[in-house]
């Protein structure tokens, strides 16, 4: 092993470590700041677990519940209990499903997945293809049409857009269906992909009509200032125009920063995907989520959030890695 190889592993393995302890020290945060919250909220869980039958149940049957569910414990013992059933890989059980929480999230995060990742990549694609058209046709009609529907879409709430989409392609033009992720009374093994990919397009096209934005104008910006770099005029000059000049010089310089900003961006995607599937009836994490803050399922909404930070730190770490990787110029100074 070189001295170049040994010096790259020490790094790397400062890198995770450090990342590891970050990553530690954010979910205890969260963790608790989460429990205190939910324990402060003006929703009852006792009584959202009743519903519709609180006219029938005694004070008595609530004590019984709220027994049953450690509810009548201190907070403080509430909250050891629960991070000690944590420590063990242990979630609880969801006071709404009756069920173990990672089992519930497991299987509402597939939906989200493909959801997400739908989203993701169409937003991603288009967002990156409309800022370069922007700046490589900086101040004409074209540029400012882009740049009006990104500021537009920058200000606009994802759960409007669901709406309107709704209402035009599902209720008046009929195309699509109007929520769910599979067709209604459909047995699992019935549902074929194209059905599924029918249920998913309107809801993933709401979430990449709204993600573009922030990747379309970061792109515009670092093309137009790649353009107006000293190499890039001196390869006009040699008389290289349009897709070749693009593809020569500007291509590498503005993909690091966009891949960087759409890995980062998975926070936003998943806070748009809890509206969105809100709107849609799409039985994913966003959908699950808002049920257990409506009916104080502590459980469930905390394994929710614990999950969700951890699917949003493991995306910047995965755009430090890539950016590490594809560009060599940031392994000198790479930050440990």
């Amino acid at each position: 092993m070189t001295k170049v190889d040994k010096n790259f592993y020490i790094k790397l393995g400062k890198f995770f470590l450090l990342k590891s302890f970050r990553i530690a020290t954010l979910l205890f945060a969260i963790c608790i700041i989460s429990f205190l919250l939910i324990k402060n909220s003006p929703i009852d869980p006792i009584q959202a677990y009743i519903g519709a039958d609180m006219l029938t149940v005694g004070p008595e049957q609530r004590e019984r519940i709220a027994e049953y569910w450690g509810l009548n414990l201190p907070v403080m013992v509430q909250f050891w209990n629960w991070l000690s059933a944590l420590l063990t890989g242990d979630l609880g059980t969801s006071m709404i499903y009756r069920s173990p929480v990672s089992e519930i999230i497991s299987e509402r995060f597939i939906h989200s997945l493909v959801l997400m990742i739908a989203a993701w990549l169409l937003s991603g694609i288009f967002g990156f293809a409309m800022g370069v058209i922007a700046a490589m046709k900086k101040d004409t009609w074209i540029d400012k049409i882009i740049v009006w529907y990104c500021y537009t879409l920058a200000s606009t709430p994802t759960f409007w857009v669901g709406l309107l989409m709704l209402i035009i392609f599902a209720v008046w033009l009929g195309w699509f269906p109007i929520g769910l992720s599979v067709p209604v009374g459909s047995l699992a093994e019935d549902v074929s992909i194209a059905d599924r990919l029918r249920h998913l397009i309107l809801p993933a096209v709401t979430l990449s009509i709204v993600g573009v934005a922030n990747v379309a104008l970061h792109t515009r910006q670092k093309m137009i200032d790649v353009l107006a770099s000293d190499y890039v005029l001196f390869a006009k000059a040699r008389g290289e125009r349009g897709f070749v000049l693009f593809w020569r010089h500007g291509l590498r310089n503005i993909a690091l920063p966009a891949v960087t900003l759409q890995f980062a961006a998975f926070s936003e995607l998943f806070g748009g995907a809890v509206l969105a599937e809100q709107v849609f009836s799409y039985p994913g994490l966003g959908q699950a989520t808002v049920e257990a803050g409506l009916r104080g399922d502590v459980p469930l909404l905390l394994g929710l959030v614990i999950f969700s930070t951890i699917f949003i730190f493991a995306g910047n770490l995965i755009a430090d890695l890539i950016y590490y990787v594809v560009d060599p110029r940031t392994r000198e100074g790479w930050r440990i």
